[in-house]
């Protein structure tokens, strides 16, 4: 609150220091009172008749809008109503026989079924079929003379029947007209009637629907009656029964809905069209020998079209918008467009617009007859008020002695609301001073209370600070945490006013020891010096104001004021700089623990970096968003960080991850690469078929003959090696013959003359003697690649608890526990179809996201953190509900979910340093995620704005090759994702 020190820099003689100024002079109480008493009068008149004027208007505007529901609610019911009889029929013609009548004479018999749906729903004004083969079947009654003059049907004709019949030579069309009694008149053959209803919209829509299909409102082109089509698949494969409704009474309707004789209405299609008007002859129109829909601003109603093209029709979120007020021609208008839905079609739209005037009625005349009485009033009131002032005046004197005190800094005094009169001035004064003081105190502490940063916190506190002592100016310096806390170590944090420089030492209270200190640093111009001390004592740094040399100034109570304001500041300092310090420590612990995950494997180093990277820059792009479909969305300053944290530690369950899986970049590597092993197992082969050769010289055969099988056995062993050492290797799909192969060749034996359980591992050996207790007499003849028992690890104590049903599953993980912990079978390994790890390899790997979740859900985070563990460990989730490891679906993964599975995602497949696979280029990374969008895998929405964004671009710059920065055409990518708009 501001504190007032006398304005004079010497006290007068006459005039002792911390005396008010000389109050400038007033109006007598009289006058003051009586003045009080009219304006009093007139505020309550101005009050009475606002809110009058404001609650009428509101009632108009609810009662406008309360009609406009009723109205919409009930032409939706009529129209439904309107449309039942179509969809019933549809119902039961789709069970008769004609769905699958083959020939025209077949659905002639049937003609009575059409004709009495016809007949008994007057809406209908014709019904027909399409089938499969494309022959097509119509009924209509003749009842309009359009019709009529169009078909010239015989004169007793009461209904016609359009034929086309597809056979093996073609189409064949047909117009067959009938007496009341369904009997045939006339065949007529049209040779140009080529009609195939499988082209047409109403037929494709249903084969793709299960329900009723709908279309949009249409002037029906021979009877330029409006009405719409009903179709609906039936049983039968490829057949489609349609009716066409007539929505004429539709307009009628809207005409006996208005709520007042001014009021319009009109419904409307997503293209500003007009569908209904209580005067549809200013509605159609024709062109090209058509008949269309006029828009709205062609019919000849300007409140209508004023609404239609109001700004604020449509909210933001695509939504109509409640009652409006707008003027068209000087005339205030009332309007409302609600959505209309009884036709299933978008963007169709109930208009409802009404003259203010029709609701306000005589509202103005009354607030005038208002005013007079108020005024009548007041004059009656003026004397009493003469009266009161009078016998107000004599305790002024006493309270302004009052108030006196409060400026002092007593705050006992009650408080007393300043008024107009001359006696009081000088009270108002003072307690202006007292009011704004404390304001600015309390400011002060909302400031040091609520404000996170140091430097705003402290510029705004020194700003308040120096504005309540009337300082010129002030500064804050805090100590330099890196180099101590002595005094010539600090640098300034805040700065407000004017600051006169001067060459004398900054810290004066440091020599004399007194945690103030005050001097002049100019003729006319103090400064006083206070340290800022927190809880532990411990000096944070100094508060510097300076004030001019007055008595107000100098007195103890401000510097007493300055003194407590100080320690509160020291403490929130203090605090601040703690959090910053604690914060600081935690970044630095979760990047030490994301560079050593990192520094874990050569393939994956820098993974743990780039993905919070891009997933921070594409987050930090949608905040940004002001338009589009996220410009509702952003993130609080604690939301940003919650991000950051879950970002860098999306991986920290990768310090339990097994380094030679993660690293594994052949099939047979486990600690090392077994493919060695292997190849011994071909040299052993390799002497075993020299010896027979050399055994079969000792034994006289034929040279030739054993040198050629020699040849021919070294030449195999040469060619099945390479093969096997070829599958070690891995790729994107491994042959079916290639597995064939392999599993023959794994029968090939060779002779093991070892003992192969010694210098074996304490666990090894106890797999080896549970799966064969008893040791086989050597030498033994073993497989050449084997699936031994004891290669298989079992689960044991160390089961993970990932299964649905698991009781142990505290965390809701849904995901496919392998049979075993490990499978090391060297057949087994080699027939993996893709890549080099086995399903019991890439549960091990998937493993660590549900160790991430257990890590960081064991710790104690604070609540504006709390989503750290689930934002870190939803970035292997999908769309579709099939990732891992909870299989979550779309409405349960938030927008940061979804950004973090993008980013892991692009990083992945255009990392350079993983064994298993080459970096993917800019086109094909982008090419694979929108594949992956298609399946939902991930959200096709966020793809395609990460796509227009081009952050890939920045992140490719800074952290991808550059043979791998292609050319990208993002509209061929963007074509691939499913329900893809133009880019606008």
């Amino acid at each position: 609150m501001p504190w007032r020190p006398p304005k004079p820099t010497t006290a007068p003689p006459d005039k002792p220091p911390g005396s008010l100024a000389p109050a400038p002079r007033g109006w007598p109480i009289k006058v003051s009172i009586a003045s009080v008493v009219v304006v009093a009068m007139a505020l309550v008149a101005g009050i009475v008749i606002t809110l009058g004027w404001v609650n009428a208007r509101q009632r108009m505007m609810d009662t406008a809008a309360q009609s406009a529901q009723d109205a919409s609610l009930l032409i939706q019911e009529k129209s439904r109503r309107m449309l039942e009889p179509g969809q019933v029929a549809l119902r039961v013609l789709s069970t008769t026989p004609i769905v699958s009548a083959k020939t025209l004479d077949e659905r002639v018999r049937h003609l009575r079924t059409l004709a009495d749906v016809l007949i008994t729903n007057g809406v209908l004004a014709s019904v027909y079929v399409g089938y499969g083969d494309g022959s097509f079947f119509l009924v209509r009654p003749l009842l309009l003379p359009a019709l009529r003059e169009r078909f010239q049907p015989p004169e007793q004709a009461e209904f016609m029947a359009q034929s086309v019949q597809t056979g093996p030579k073609g189409s064949v069309g047909h117009f067959l007209f009938f007496d009341a009694k369904y009997r045939l008149l006339e065949k007529r053959l049209q040779p140009g009637y080529a009609f195939d209803p499988r082209t047409r919209p109403w037929y494709q829509s249903a084969t793709r629907s299960a329900n009723d299909v709908f279309t949009e409102p249409y002037v029906f082109f021979t009877t330029q009656q409006v009405g719409l089509t009903l179709s609906r698949t039936s049983a039968q494969a490829g057949t489609v029964l349609g009716i066409d409704v007539v929505l004429d009474e539709l307009a009628a309707n809207l005409a006996g809905l208005r709520t007042t004789p001014n009021a319009q209405m009109a419904l409307l299609n997503h293209k500003g069209e007009v569908l209904a008007y209580p005067d549809m002859a200013r509605v159609l129109v024709k062109r090209d020998g058509r008949f269309e829909f006029k828009t709205i601003d062609a019919i000849g109603a300007p409140g209508l079209a004023a609404l239609e093209a109001h700004p604020e029709r449509i909210d933001k979120t695509g939504k109509t918008s409640k009652t409006l007020t707008y003027e068209v021609n000087g005339t205030e208008w009332l309007g409302t467009s609600l959505a209309f839905r009884a036709f299933e079609a978008e963007g169709v739209h109930l208009l409802l617009a009404t003259p203010a005037d029709d609701f306000l009625g005589d509202l103005k005349a009354r607030a005038r007859q208002t005013v007079l009485v108020v005024v009548l009033t007041a004059c009656l009131l003026l004397p009493l008020g003469w009266v009161a002032g009078a016998a107000i005046g004599k305790n002024l004197d006493g309270l302004t002695e009052r108030a006196q005190r409060l400026q002092r800094f007593d705050f006992h005094a009650e408080p007393i609301a300043p008024t107009l009169v001359r006696e009081v001035n000088n009270l108002s004064q003072v307690l202006d001073d007292m009011r704004d003081t404390v304001q600015t105190f309390l400011k002060i502490s909302h400031d040091m209370s609520t404000e996170s940063h140091v430097e705003l916190m402290l510029a705004q506190v020194l700003q308040q600070m120096v504005s309540a002592t009337r300082c010129t100016g002030g500064a804050v310096y805090l100590a330099d945490t890196a180099t101590g806390s002595a005094v010539n170590a600090m640098q300034q944090a805040a700065r407000t006013g004017v600051l006169a420089e001067h060459d004398a030492p900054l810290w004066c209270y440091a020599a004399s020891g007194s945690s103030h200190w005050r001097r002049e640093v100019a003729p006319g111009l103090s400064e006083l010096q206070v340290e800022l001390r927190g809880r532990r004592k411990q000096l944070e740094g100094v508060l510097v104001l300076q004030h001019a040399t007055d008595f107000g100034h100098a007195d103890l109570s401000f510097t007493e004021f300055v003194r407590k304001l100080s320690g509160m500041l020291a403490v929130s300092i203090e605090t601040r700089q703690l959090m910053d310090a604690q914060k600081e420590l935690l970044d630095s612990i979760i990047r030490l623990m994301a560079d050593a995950i990192d520094a874990k494997s050569p393939y994956t180093g820098g993974h743990c970096e780039r993905v919070p990277e891009l997933a921070g820059m594409l987050i930090d792009h949608l905040a940004e968003e002001t338009q589009g479909p996220y410009a509702s969305f952003g993130m609080t300053e604690d939301e940003r960080y919650e991000f950051h944290l879950g970002a860098w530690l999306h991986d920290c369950g990768k310090v339990t991850s097994p380094e030679h899986i993660i690293d594994k970049a052949t099939k047979l590597e486990t600690i090392y690469n077994r493919i060695h092993e292997v190849r011994m197992r071909f040299e052993v082969l390799w002497r075993d078929a020299e010896l027979a050769f050399w055994q079969g010289l000792a034994e006289g055969g034929d040279r030739a003959l054993l040198q050629t099988t020699l040849d021919q056995c070294r030449a195999q062993l040469q060619d099945d090696y390479t093969f096997v050492a070829r599958c070690n290797v891995g790729g994107e799909t491994m042959a079916t013959g290639d597995m064939v192969r392999l599993q023959a060749l794994a029968q090939t034996s060779w002779t093991r003359h070892f003992d192969n359980r010694i210098g074996l591992s304490a666990q090894e050996l106890m797999r080896i003697h549970t799966t064969a207790p008893q040791a086989r007499p050597l030498p033994v003849q073993e497989q050449l690649l084997a699936d031994r028992p004891d290669h298989i690890v079992p689960w044991g104590t160390r089961k993970p608890p990932v299964d649905k049903n698991d009781p142990k599953n505290r965390f809701g993980f849904d995901m496919a526990l392998p049979q075993h912990e490990q499978h090391l079978g060297e057949l087994y390994n080699l027939l993996v179809r893709r890549g080099t790890l086995t399903e019991e390899d890439r549960f091990k790997i998937n493993d660590h996201i549900v160790q991430t979740l257990i890590m960081l859900r064991s710790l104690p985070w604070p609540a504006h953190l709390a989503r750290v563990p689930d934002i870190a460990a939803t970035h292997h989730e999908k769309l579709n509900g099939q990732g891992y490891p909870r299989k979550l679906n779309a409405a349960q993964l938030s927008l940061p979910d979804r950004v973090m599975a993008l980013a892991d995602i692009f990083e992945a497949l255009t990392a350079a340093d993983r064994p298993y696979k080459a970096p993917k280029t800019l086109s094909e990374s982008l090419r694979i995620m929108a594949t992956m969008a298609q399946d939902h895998h991930l959200d096709p929405a966020l793809f395609r704005y990460f796509l227009h964004s081009r952050v890939w671009e920045a992140f490719a710059d800074k952290y991808m090759q550059s043979a791998q920065r292609d050319e990208v055409d993002v509209a061929a990518i963007e074509a691939l994702l499913p329900g893809v708009f133009p880019a606008g």
